[in-house]
């Protein structure tokens, strides 16, 4: 079979089973009021790019051309603060209000992050409260800054301790930096560098101040991929403790806050970007995001079947392509999903390891670890494993090795039921804290799928290494 044609055939039953399931977690919509105060302040082009047309039938027919089931809408850049603080606060209830009546005429389609009418924090909160507790809203939409307020900044705290209460969803959106050089924006869009830098500039702010340890109950969304997040935070890894003995820095816990942040895919459409991703969080906190009405309805979805047909072609991230167009997103938001649907979508039976006929995934990770951690993690690695065959039914074997003449590479021999019972291994607690806990340790990682040549004799084989009686 032609490679190419293999592919497409990949994407038709990867696409198949997502109709109308896939979760959209990066969507703006823009409603006349909100481009006519944007419009009268002269703020169409703040961020360098006019406001796009939006409607909701529109973006209903996006969604229904795409495979997107159901949407969550936030509000687009720049922030509705020109000093005066009750036409924000007016404009952001306003807002809120329209998408709490969009949810309410579409719950299925529409869901929707709350704007807050920051810098004000005390209306902020007054608002954050409303729009939780009264209009059902989704989680919070926080701007990385606004109008030189960025998150992280001691004077959101009282806000982050009501959003705490509530275990909100916080979705992270790029702003104009500020203060920012006029007239280098002027030559290049902040979408192309400024925006994956100021959000990795906000996240930072919040890790180095140990915010998501303190507000342990809040969930975060990283938006484009996690934007330079991959590179800085290795760097940031080898500044703390230079930062701290120079009495720099306070006490930090940088996997811990990792550990409750969360990444859209709005423009990636490459699993390299996808794996580099991967080296700082886990499959289950990675989710789709479109950024429509950015772009075109039909550049959007050419972007999403080709993200697809990726991921499809892909045999290490093929696994988890359900889990990145909806799943985990669904699991995030609490949304309804049918559960037939969940355990095998569109009524197709389950897909099996490409090779072998019992559905069992069978996996050697190849992993390298930094010396001075090996001790650390090998005990980590034993005891989740331990814990995963004697705890999960669906985990048949985890068993680490490590080479004779190199004890820094370790094997993990990794033997799971089925597909599903991987995809559960990952959102179990113990894998999660094995995960954050090491991901300083590893130097590198590769997951090698493997096909069984007899997998019916598995069982045999298992039952011969118990100890004779």
């Amino acid at each position: 079979m032609k490679p190419l044609l293999l592919v497409w055939l990949m994407a038709i039953s990867s696409g198949v089973g997502h109709a109308r399931q896939i979760v959209d977690v990066h969507s703006h919509n823009i409603f006349p009021f909100y481009r006519e105060v944007i419009e009268r302040h002269g703020a169409e082009m703040e961020e360098g790019f006019p406001l796009p047309a939006w409607e909701v039938d529109s973006h209903r027919a996006f969604m229904d051309s795409a495979g997107i089931g159901c949407t969550i809408l936030s509000m687009p850049a720049p922030q509705p603060w020109f000093g005066d603080r009750d036409e924000c606060r007016r404009g952001v209830r306003q807002y809120n209000d329209s998408c709490a009546r969009l949810k309410a005429a579409s719950p299925e389609r529409f869901r929707f992050c709350a704007s807050l009418p920051l810098p004000d924090v005390d209306a902020a909160i007054a608002e954050a409260v409303y729009a939780l507790d009264t209009l059902g809203a989704d989680g919070v939409k926080l701007a990385t800054n606004s109008r030189g307020q960025y998150l992280g900044d001691e004077a959101l705290d009282p806000l982050m301790e009501v959003l705490n209460r509530r275990k909100a969803v916080i979705v992270v959106h790029p702003h104009k930096p500020v203060p920012v050089n006029e007239q280098l924006m002027a030559r290049l869009p902040l979408a192309a560098y400024e925006y994956p830098a100021e959000t990795t500039r906000a996240l930072m702010n919040m890790l180095t101040r140990n915010l998501l340890v303190r507000y342990p109950d809040v969930k975060v969304v990283v938006p484009h991929g996690g934007s330079f997040l991959p590179l800085a935070i290795p760097r940031l890894k080898a500044l703390v403790p230079v930062l701290q003995a120079r009495g720099l820095m306070g006490e930090v816990n940088i996997e811990a806050n990792l550990s409750r942040l969360y990444y859209d895919l709005a423009g990636v459409t490459s699993p390299a970007v996808i794996r580099t991703l991967l080296t700082i969080t886990s499959p289950d906190h990675i989710m789709y995001g479109s950024d429509y009405p950015y772009q075109s309805a039909e550049l959007l979805t050419r972007n999403l079947h080709r993200l697809e047909s990726a991921l499809a072609a892909d045999k290490e991230l093929s696994a988890y392509a359900d889990d990145f167009l909806w799943r985990n997103a669904a699991r995030l938001f609490s949304l309804p999903v049918d559960s037939q649907s969940v355990a095998c979508p569109a009524n197709q039976p389950p897909t099996a390891v490409p090779g072998t006929d019992s559905g069992m995934l069978v996996r050697i990770s190849e992993i390298e670890i930094y010396p001075q951690y090996l001790d650390a993690y090998l005990a980590a690695a034993l005891e989740v494993g331990a814990t995963s065959v004697r705890e999960e039914p669906g985990v048949i074997a985890i068993y680490p090795m490590i080479q004779q003449r190199d004890s820094c590479q370790v094997r993990i021999l990794e033997i799971y039921a089925s597909g599903e019972a991987y995809r559960h291994h990952l959102t179990t607690p113990h894998f999660k804290t094995y995960k954050q806990g090491t991901l300083h340790m590893v130097k590198s990682l590769d997951l090698v799928d493997m096909i069984p040549m007899n997998p019916s004799a598995m069982s045999e084989i298992f039952l011969k290494m118990k100890p004779e009686k």
